[in-house]
């Protein structure tokens, strides 16, 4: 014990703090390398030079991103030796294989053809650098896959038996990976990082013209953002309700915690919009509620029954306040996309879209709105499949390594002091590029047509 702090309470936030400055990374070069991959498309088959200065200008920062995203990940991985040895070796024959088909697929995808999507346009020909940038989008694209299978399958655990000595061991790989909850939860995440960097491309165009409202390049990111947000937002509403729908059908208590829902409703429960969780008296205090909706939304029924937390034993219930007020962000923000995108296509429909300087404020406020609805997602994700590593089998409290409090806590503050201090330079620097307009790049070797005109045109 350290002041009445466990082991294990460190080890989980240990975890959560380093788990979430990763997650933002790959949210955002996911979404990033496919936005590149098509900038780089138009520019070939339009030849308009303004794709690719903004090529040029956000393949720099995605290279920054994604060097951030590779370190801050590199971390977790050494926490299942050090504080979750335990969990990594009972579930390891099943997991294990996962993740090292991520880094030799996927990663080894991205990576290996980063440099010529960086560097190599006037040395291997528009064709081979359109492949690299391509197989970099499919890369990030295949990484996502594989870490939503490995922990979609600690979500809704299948394909296994367990062994004598308490492993995990496959019996059914094409079960395993594909999990009742992994398609769902891929489909959600990828939606989200795309809304995500969706947002962030609008913010930034948006910052430009409210500084020159003619920035060419500005109008393009911020048109092809706004079209992004106005289509895939609802798409993610969607793919968000499915999610839903499977969650409550494998795990059920994770969904009472989202909903509030203590008691058990036999003729139809309320949806509770806001409310204070109040895990002491079983309740949530100051509930504003609208009757019976959440039957209607999770059963398509307004009388369906369903059941509550008065069903669940005490130890098996999640932290109801973290899940109840995470969904609630992560809902809240995803219905205020809905509203930019919506009122981006009333402005474009008005030919006001680059004039309404409002929008473009909202658009700059809503930047980072991708990366919280990500974290608020995660965390109900995560914490909702509490007091479990692998739900329903494997609790967390059996999961940690024999490691004591004081050693926990001192990698923490580590942890801590280093990510402030490393990734906050690096957040600060992406933002200074971000606040620099895109400029026309520099004419290469393939453009000596190009430049030679321009000094005819001169003389």
């Amino acid at each position: 014990m350290l002041d009445g702090v466990t082991a294990e309470t460190l080890a989980r936030i240990q975890f959560a703090f380093t788990v979430s400055f990763h997650i933002v990374f790959p949210a955002f070069s996911i979404g990033l390398a496919s936005f590149l991959a098509v900038l780089n498309g138009l520019w070939l088959v339009t030849r308009d030079r303004t794709y690719l200065v903004l090529f040029d200008y956000w393949k720099k920062i995605f290279a920054v991103a994604f060097g951030m995203g590779v370190v801050s990940g590199l971390v977790m991985s050494y926490q299942f030796g050090t504080n979750w040895s335990v969990f990594a070796d009972r579930t390891g024959p099943v997991l294990g294989p996962m993740m090292a088909y991520e880094v030799l697929s996927a990663f080894f995808l991205e990576a290996g053809f980063l440099g010529v999507m960086l560097f190599g346009r006037d040395r291997v020909g528009d064709g081979l650098h359109m492949l690299a940038t391509a197989m970099v989008a499919a890369g990030t694209l295949m990484s996502a896959t594989w870490i939503l299978a490995v922990n979609s399958w600690m979500q809704t655990p299948a394909g296994f038996a367990i062994a004598e000595n308490g492993q995990f061991v496959p019996e059914d790989w094409w079960a395993i990976v594909f999990n009742p909850s992994f398609p769902y939860r891929l489909v959600h995440m990828v939606l989200a990082a795309y809304l995500t960097t969706a947002l962030v491309v609008g913010g930034v165009g948006a910052l430009h013209l409210l500084r020159n409202r003619a920035d060419k390049e500005a109008r393009r990111m911020f048109s092809m953002a706004m079209w992004m947000a106005a289509l895939v937002t609802p798409l993610q509403i969607f793919a968000g309700d499915a999610h839903g729908l499977n969650t409550l059908e494998y795990q059920p208590v994770k969904v009472m915690a989202m909903e509030g829902h203590y008691d058990s409703h036999p003729d139809g429960a309320p949806l509770i919009l806001f409310g204070i969780p109040n895990p002491a008296e079983k309740r949530v205090d100051y509930a504003v509620e609208i009757p019976k909706l959440s039957s209607l939304i999770l059963k398509h029924d307004l009388n369906a029954p369903l059941a509550g937390l008065d069903t669940v034993p005490d130890a098996d219930e999640p932290p109801v306040p973290i899940v109840f007020w995470s969904f609630r962000v992560m809902v809240g923000l995803g219905f205020a996309m809905l509203g930019l995108g919506l009122w981006s296509l009333v402005q474009r429909a008005r030919g006001r879209l680059y004039e309404d300087r409002w929008l473009h404020r909202a658009c700059l406020v809503m930047a980072p709105s991708g990366f919280v609805a990500v974290l608020a997602g995660w965390i109900a994700t995560e914490v909702g499949r509490q007091p479990f590593t692998v739900y329903g089998l494997l609790r967390t409290a059996e999961s940690l390594s024999p490691v004591a409090a004081p050693a926990v806590a001192t990698s923490l503050v580590a942890f801590v002091c280093v990510y402030f201090f490393v990734f906050g330079a690096g957040t600060f620097y992406l933002l200074r590029m971000m606040g620099r307009p895109p400029a026309t790049p520099k004419l290469g070797l393939r453009d000596a047509p190009v430049r030679a005109a321009r000094g005819a045109a001169s003389t």
